[in-house]
């Protein structure tokens, strides 16, 4: 029997081409699922793919009443074993285009706030949570700064937060993922990753890794070669990584004002 069968998962962003391959996979693995989104038809869509044990609540998770509505959702449940914030927005554009008061929302204060609003529900059950992070979060890249700090900041607020519980026998655990084939990539950054040999995973494969990192007492999970690497010899030799993109500045920057149109 699986680890997670009859486990209670909240999954945020769960309509969205990493989240609804979570879903799944969950439901494969007998978990009882709780999905979060803004479409009601998306997230119905998807109970309709699985299992009876799937309930949707569908909310805008940048609102603190919502955020309340989906606790006593949640507390009328039974409560949950495990929490994902996996929704996520991204941005691709030079600094001055850029709109960060929504990517600091959603990609770090929303899971902040959720975080601290179901941690009495999952300390009491020894639960779990996992960040759904990036890369980016710990590689400032050109073309991505709103995306980067708020991945950066997230990374940093699940690595204080579990530190902070090591002794409570909950985990709080950080996945990064590289660039995947989903929707949150426009067309500029797939063709931009084509041209700098980035490779893309699919969503199913994200997906396996994230269960299998539930699965394991592993806290921190990066995907991808060469990503590992530059991960770490970002964290140890960042000037390596600074000459490494500067190199590439100049196709990062025509992608990103659009001259390849």
């Amino acid at each position: 029997m699986s680890l997670l069968a009859g486990k209670t998962v909240l999954l945020t962003g769960a309509t969205g081409g990493i989240g609804a391959e979570v879903a799944r996979q969950l439901s494969g693995e007998g978990a009882r699922l709780i999905l979060t989104g803004r479409s009601v038809e998306k997230l119905r869509a998807l109970q309709n793919q699985l299992a009876a044990e799937t309930l949707i609540y569908c909310c805008d998770l940048t609102s603190t009443a919502e955020q309340q509505g989906l606790l006593q959702f949640c507390q009328q449940q039974g409560g949950i074993d495990v929490l994902i914030n996996n929704a996520g927005i991204s941005q691709f554009g030079l600094c001055q285009q850029q709109q960060f008061s929504d990517l600091i929302s959603i990609n770090l204060l929303v899971p902040m706030q959720l975080c601290q609003i179901f941690l009495p529900m999952l300390r009491q059950r020894q639960g779990q949570i996992v960040n759904v992070g990036s890369a980016f979060g710990s590689i400032g890249h050109p073309g991505f700064t709103g995306y980067c700090a708020s991945k950066f900041g997230l990374r940093g607020f699940t690595e204080a937060l579990q530190r902070e519980l090591a002794d409570s026998g909950m985990q709080v655990k950080y996945f990064a993922p590289r660039a995947t084939e989903t929707s949150i990539n426009s067309s500029d950054v797939v063709q931009l990753n084509q041209q700098l040999g980035n490779s893309m995973d699919s969503p199913s494969w994200v997906a396996e890794q994230l269960i299998k990192q539930l699965k394991s007492n592993e806290l921190r999970r990066f995907l991808g070669w060469p990503e590992r690497i530059f991960v770490r010899l970002n964290g140890v030799f960042p000037a390596l990584v600074d000459m490494g993109l500067k190199s590439k500045l100049t196709l990062i920057e025509l992608f990103a004002v659009g001259k390849n149109h």
